[in-house]
């Protein structure tokens, strides 16, 4: 490699940075060029289904923390360009993926393509589902939900080209360092039936270690962005919440954002800070452990099951409540990227920007497999897809119902009647997939579209010695750690230097879980929900390593079988906004409770408008309300919008004949609020019965905070 000055492209954005990296080995510093721009893809917060949880009860009914799309794009001299984009929500699909390409190569050419845009998820539980369409991704939506697919394809269109339109010349560090407090591996009994020499290798049951991907102007040396992959179920709010919310994670970045922008609002300022997902399939942030509801006893710890009469088998957070645990939870996870951006410390990447992507029909697929209990090698192959019956008993973050439990590894006759009359797994399946006993035979559905998919991506990202492998599904903690170590090894063996692995979860499609081979064997609810049978991560391990020595070799790797095009045949039951109404004698925007003349530093200020469905308009790269402080005579600064931590709106139906709205504004004083002057504005659509959104807003009266 030729000594070349190393060069470091990056365009900050309100939901995007572009990073380009550039160069072989640098002797001498390079500099950033900086853009700054901003996007949300909130979703509809109003009786749309949370993905995550797959409650049906559970609808949105407003936004406790928007949505934001993060993207980082990397070039080198040679032209060669990635891009990598953590999105606040709960995971990817590959048809977001594809419309995003679709509209950045309209702009641009095929400067963007399949094999180096990489799409990850948050993975929050409390976001909109129905953008999947995979129909039992879609189910608790009630099938694909247009204005949700759109918001996120627009969103993270936007936030990349908010990226590419800003370059700055800088320099990469990678450093790491623990979260304590933060996660506990929710299904110990399946850990530890990964061989013990294996675990012996790792203090912990889950990763605590935090990646962070810093960016640094070369002109003053201020840090413009990070990137941080951490490990955690954004799962703090449980399935009782109605808010749309990012939960910890996202308020780990907004505060990682306001901590590096002070005085802006959330999404304003030049640096962004993502806190993306990493292998978290087994990981819980209820660190308090599971207990039984009703007697706040422990657990059975094999099947997370109670006793008869003591409730179900619940995990807490460290809070009072889901409110505080999320905020608990991201506070810590904020410390920790905090600390690593004060110290400025780590190792600078240095090399080539690379990449390699390829499909792959899991149901096909036939690989070699090592067993690491009786050491001998033998071929292997992938299931069609299929959920066992610990699936359907959930999770101690968000049980199910019946009488199903984990670490069911036998079926029922009931049951099985049940499932054969959406489709019957053949004997095949049956032996393919034991020991799970199959509950939907997903795989074989005769519905008009896939209810889940065959056919999956591989990629990976490099970064000079960084590898940035893109997983389109939940990896467990054991099967991050043997995909990180198959990825190194490949590195090595063919030729290429020692790799830094991290692992992006929920990255370009959704495939649900992998399990180790180990670990499905115990069929908790992430084996029974690893789709293409025990040998899954096996098929995975191989495709990854061979990408990586693809890489290393600078071969060009096959795209391999496309997955089917299926937008047509989507099945959409949820129903839009028909009309709006208000009260007689009052309109859109009126204040139906009005704040109180005075509060107090901690007191809740509330206020409640006459409204429209907030589906009506998603106000995006705006806000449904503003809370203003007289600044001077007739001049209002905004101090927080609906994307603030201390905020929160609900829309309640008061007449469904007659379409009658309100909305609910919340927000919670505290210590830091200044005193002065206040009042709140309220900004929203209304659709007429016979066509057309128009716009209205309002405005509480002034209040005073002491």
């Amino acid at each position: 490699m030729t000594n070349r000055t190393n060069r470091i492209w990056v365009a900050v954005t309100w939901l995007a940075i572009l990073l380009v990296a550039d160069g072989a080995i640098p002797t001498v510093e390079a500099a950033y060029r900086l853009g700054v721009g901003r996007a949300d893809c909130t979703g509809p917060p109003v009786e749309i289904g949370f993905m995550g949880y797959a409650e049906f009860s559970q609808r949105g009914h407003g936004i406790h923390l928007r949505q934001f799309s993060r993207a980082f794009i990397a070039e080198d001299e040679l032209g060669e360009r990635v891009v990598f984009v953590s999105a606040d929500a709960g995971m990817m699909g590959h048809a977001v993926k594809r419309d995003v390409i679709d509209l950045l190569q309209q702009k641009y050419g095929d400067v963007y393509r399949m094999e180096n845009v990489v799409l990850s998820g948050t993975h929050s539980h409390s976001v909109p589902s129905g953008f999947l369409m995979s129909f039992l991704y879609d189910i608790a939506s009630l099938g694909f939900v247009p204005q949700n697919f759109n918001a996120l394809v627009e969103g993270i269109t936007l936030s990349i080209v908010r990226a590419h339109e800003g370059m700055r010349e800088g320099r990469l560090f990678v450093s790491e360092t623990e979260v304590q407090e933060a996660s506990i591996n929710r299904s110990p009994s399946a850990y530890e039936n990964n061989p013990k020499k294996e675990r012996a290798q790792y203090r912990d049951y889950t990763d605590k270690q935090l990646v962070q991907l810093r960016f640094v102007d070369a002109a003053d040396g201020r840090v413009m962005g990070a990137i941080n992959w951490f490990a955690v179920h954004p799962t703090s709010m449980n399935k009782t919440n109605c808010y749309l919310s990012s939960d910890n994670v996202g308020y780990a970045s907004l505060l990682l954002e306001q901590e590096m922008n002070p005085g802006s609002l959330p999404g304003r300022g030049e640096f962004v800070g993502a806190v993306a997902s990493s292998n978290l399939g087994d990981v819980s942030p209820n660190v308090m452990g599971p207990k039984c509801e009703k007697t706040g006893l422990p657990c059975d710890l094999l099947t997370s099951s109670c006793p008869s009469g003591a409730g179900l088998c619940i995990a807490s957070g460290p809070g009072r409540d889901m409110f505080d645990s999320a905020k608990l939870i991201g506070g810590r996870i904020f410390a920790a990227a905090k600390k690593l951006l004060k110290s400025q410390e780590g190792r600078e990447l240095r090399g080539h920007v690379s990449y390699a992507h390829q499909f792959v029909d899991m149901t096909q697929a036939v690989v070699p497999y090592h067993n690491l209990t009786t050491d001998e090698w033998h071929e292997v192959r992938g299931c069609y897809p299929a959920m066992g019956y610990s699936f359907a008993a959930g999770t101690t973050d968000g049980p199910g119902a019946f009488d199903f439990r984990q670490a069911m590894l036998t079926d029922t006759t009931f049951w099985n009647t049940a499932r054969d009359f959406i489709a019957v797994p053949t004997e095949d399946d049956k032996a393919c997939h034991a020991p799970k006993p199959i509950l939907l035979a997903t795989g074989r559905t005769t519905f008009s579209y896939e209810a889940q998919p065959k056919i999956v991506p591989v990629q990976v990202l490099v970064l000079g010695d960084l590898a940035i492998a893109a997983v389109p599904a939940e990896f467990t903690t054991m099967s991050g750690r043997r995909l990180r170590k198959a990825i190194e090894d490949a590195s090595l063996e063919a030729g290429g230097k020692k790799v830094q692995v991290v692992i992006a979860g929920l990255s370009n499609m959704y495939t649900s879980y992998v399990a180790t081979p180990e670990e499905y064997a115990i069929q908790r609810y992430e084996g029974a929900s690893t789709l293409y049978g025990p040998h899954t991560l096996t098929i995975y391990l191989h495709h990854f390593s061979a990408l990586m020595k693809a890489i290393i070799d600078g071969v060009k790797v096959e795209e391999g079988p496309s997955p089917p095009f299926e937008d047509y045949k989507q099945i959409t039951l949820s129903t839009g906004v028909v009309f709006d109404g208000h009260p007689f004698r009052m309109y859109f925007g009126d204040v139906q409770e009005q704040p109180q003349e005075t509060y107090h530093k901690g007191d809740l200020v509330r206020a409640s408008f006459v409204a429209g469905n907030p589906r009506n308009n998603l106000m995006h790269e705006k806000t449904y309300f503003t809370v203003e402080k007289l600044v001077a005579p007739d001049s209002w600064k905004v101090v927080a919008t609906d994307a603030n931590w201390e905020t929160r709106f609900r829309w309640i139906r008061k007449s469904t004949l007659f379409a009658y709205s309100d909305i609910e504004f919340d927000w919670q004083t505290d210590e830091q609020t200044e005193q002065g002057t206040y009042r709140i504005q309220h900004f929203g659509y209304w659709r007429y019965i016979l066509g057309g959104t128009y716009p209205y807003n309002g405005t509480t009266r002034n209040f005073s905070i002491l």
